[in-house]
């Protein structure tokens, strides 16, 4: 026994083994268990149950023997009987013409196994060798109609068939073609490919694995590879393919005689240099090789999952590296769907202030579009309505699903493909034209699902950025509406200050000294003025922008000043004491307090403004004897916007008093009771004697002391 044949018979045990095993594995599975991924389990085991007994004569026989070819009858029976009953059923039966190729090999297959057996008991083992050729040509006509049997069946089943039945398919597509290769190769030399033959129990072996998927769990969905896994499969294919093919033009070259065989390699070298050089070239011939990989090859046109992540990553960040689409949102959209079809540019139209849309962004869009271009109303009614997509060249060729009044300059560009209506609910919030691709195609329904899908979530990115721009408009306005709010606090201050002073001006304008401090409270009042008119501005700046070294003595004084036709004051302020902010804020805030003071406590009482340094900070105390506030109004009310306990009062003094203090680094502490006065308590940093801060600026609670 030579050592191939050793390899051989110790291969076909293995498989007999390995397919036994696998006949009883599917016969021990759940029958309801296994219709999920597998129609007829049943015949399956009957398959595997065969192809083991075959794989048995191998070993016993050995490959390519008469008694092999005879269980082979036997075996290949059991695998038509599968595939009949997998592929096709009452409600699908077989055509005719596939009816009749099925019954012809099973005819020939009965007729084998009858033949041999009726050899056998007549004659025994003896009957064989004369059978060879018979039972060789009835093998070689059932590989060949099994391979037509299992490509109708594939064709048929299309996508919706389930992987473990493909697999098995396959495996039996394979052994067949292998054996009618051998038996090919043995017609056409006159010898017999003992070599090839002796393989028989390996390649039996290769079938196994898709039992054994067949009899697992996994494969109840069908399998799928990426497009990625895919495509680099297609290459390797394609350049094992080349190969093969210029080691065949170079055999037949030499078969030929002369030297054609150098010269068949040099050409079929330069053709692939050639088609590689066009690929790489061009972008309309790239463009033709992925549609046409994508219609011949995939199941889908799109990959679903790649481009739904790029379009994603596109709309959320734009491309890194390009300086392009970073900060423009409408670009980025625009580029997204473009890509999304493989178009080489796209325009974005968005509402205009004179109604309907025009053309506000662009990406790799040639030049030559008219400034005027614009969507009408009507069509932008319709459009938003139907949410149509519209194939432009369906309305070049007078076949419009309907009529959506299109523009005639967008019709009379032939560069532009398609028009997607991006829309956000019931609203059209812009419209996106994508330029031809490179190899133009008619839209499909897969074309149109993902277009429609990938237009309402670049609607939702385009709302969201537009709410954002709402909302920062809101916030100016809202901003500007605060500023007046506090000023028109400030100018009923003003105004009861000057209604006051025209009061006294009755009863004292005759007296020197009265005319000397209303001229000196008028030009402060002015001058108060003019400083709120500057704070409406919006450019205004923040209370702490000015911050620096101020002196707290002379500003309680001009505070004091301004307030005197009303109260006198009593001030005092420890010397040289300074505080870091701005001269104007602090000012502002003290003169609140005081107002407030004098507001809350009767004529004859007393109102106190006193400043020392305390704890490495500026305490200014404005102390009354008023009717004082309760601790639950302090903690929450005091504080807050549109609250007061005065009858014309805004309720935003304390509310601004607070945020400038604060701004500025410092707090306002209240201690009050009911009938017993208040004390207001500002603290700020403390300036040193070089105009820094004392201390780091830190912010303090307002409570009750």
């Amino acid at each position: 026994m030579t050592a191939l044949a050793g390899l051989s018979q110790s291969l076909s045990m293995l498989a007999l083994a390995g397919f036994a095993g696998a006949a009883l594995w599917l016969l021990a599975r759940s029958p309801a268990r296994m219709a999920a991924p597998m129609p007829v389990p049943r015949r399956l085991a009957l398959a595997a149950a065969a192809t083991a007994i075959w794989c048995g004569a191998l070993y016993a026989f050995a490959p390519g023997s008469s008694q092999a070819l005879v269980v082979q009858s036997l075996r290949d029976l059991a695998m038509l009987f599968w595939l009949s009953g997998t592929f096709w059923s009452a409600t699908a039966p077989m055509s005719r013409p596939q009816r009749v190729i099925l019954w012809m090999l099973v005819t020939i297959d009965l007729f084998a196994l009858l033949l041999g057996g009726a050899a056998y008991l007549r004659a025994g083992a003896g009957a064989f060798p004369w059978m060879t050729s018979t039972l060789t040509v009835g093998a070689m006509l059932v590989a060949v109609g099994g391979l037509l049997i299992v490509d109708s069946g594939v064709r048929r089943a299309g996508a919706g068939q389930r992987m473990p039945v493909m697999a098995v398919a396959g495996g039996f597509a394979m052994l067949w073609a292998y054996e009618l290769n051998v038996q090919l190769i043995g017609a056409l030399t006159g010898e017999t490919a003992s070599t090839l033959i002796q393989l028989l129990p390996a390649v039996a072996l290769l079938v196994l694995p898709t039992y054994v998927v067949a009899a697992m769990d996994a494969g109840r969905e069908r399998m799928q590879l990426s497009r990625t896994a895919a495509m680099r499969t297609l290459l390797l294919l394609g350049g094992a393919a080349y190969l093969v093919l210029i080691g065949l033009t170079g055999a037949v070259a030499r078969m030929i005689g002369g030297d054609y065989a150098e010269l068949a390699q040099a050409t079929s070298l330069v053709v692939a240099l050639g088609t590689g050089g066009i690929l790489w070239a061009s972008d309309r011939a790239r463009a033709w090789l992925s549609v046409m990989i994508s219609k011949h090859f995939f199941e889908h046109r799109y990959d679903y999952r790649t481009e739904w992540m790029r379009f994603t990553a596109t709309l959320g960040q734009g491309a890194k590296g390009d300086g392009e689409d970073d900060g423009n949102l409408y670009r980025r959209v625009a580029k997204a769907l473009a890509e999304l079809t493989g178009s080489p540019g796209a325009l974005l139209m968005l509402p205009a202030a004179t109604g309907g849309f025009r053309v506000a962004e662009q990406w790799h869009w040639p030049a030559g579009i008219d400034e005027d271009a614009a969507l009408s109303l009507r069509s932008a009614f319709m459009l938003q309505e139907t949410r149509h997509i519209v194939d432009l060249d369906a309305q070049r060729r007078g076949q419009p699903a309907q009529d959506l009044a299109i523009p005639e300059w967008l019709v009379a560009d032939h560069r532009a493909w398609v028009v997607v209506p991006v829309v956000h609910y019931q609203r059209m919030i812009a419209v996106v034209v994508l330029h031809r691709p490179p190899v133009s195609r008619a839209l499909d329904w897969e074309d149109l699902d993902v277009l429609r899908i990938a237009g309402q979530q670049a609607a939702s990115y385009l709302a969201e950025s537009q709410s954002q721009q709402a909302l920062s408009e809101a916030r100016r306005f809202d901003e500007f509406n605060r500023r007046f709010a506090f000023i028109m606090h400030d100018i009923k201050n003003l105004a009861s200050q000057i209604g006051l002073l025209a009061r006294n001006a009755e009863r004292h304008a005759d007296k020197p000294d009265f005319r000397a401090d209303m001229v000196e409270t008028l030009k402060i009042s002015a001058g108060r003025l003019s400083d709120l008119l500057v704070r409406l501005s919006p450019r205004e700046r923040g209370p702490a922008a000015e911050a620096g070294r101020v002196l707290i003595e002379p500003l309680l004084a001009n505070v004091a000043a301004e307030v005197r036709p009303r109260r006198e004051l009593f001030v005092g302020c420890q010397a040289g004491l300074a505080a870091w902010g701005d001269a104007g804020s602090i000012r502002q805030v003290v003169q609140h307090l005081v107002t407030n003071a004098i507001d809350a406590s009767a004529p004859e009482t007393p109102v106190q403004l006193v400043a020392v340094a305390e704890q490495g900070r500026v305490r200014i105390d404005v102390i009354d004897q008023g009717c004082g506030m309760t601790r639950d109004f302090i903690r929450n009310e005091l504080f807050k916007p549109f609250v007061s306990t005065k009858d014309a009062g805004f309720g935003l003094g304390a509310f601004e008093a607070l945020q400038i203090a604060q701004a500025m680094g410092g707090a306002i502490e209240v201690a009050s009771a009911p009938g017993q006065g208040s004390d207001f308590t500002l603290w700020l940093p403390l300036a040193g004697a070089h105009g820094e801060a004392g201390v780091d600026p830190r912010m303090m609670k307002v409570g009750s002391k």
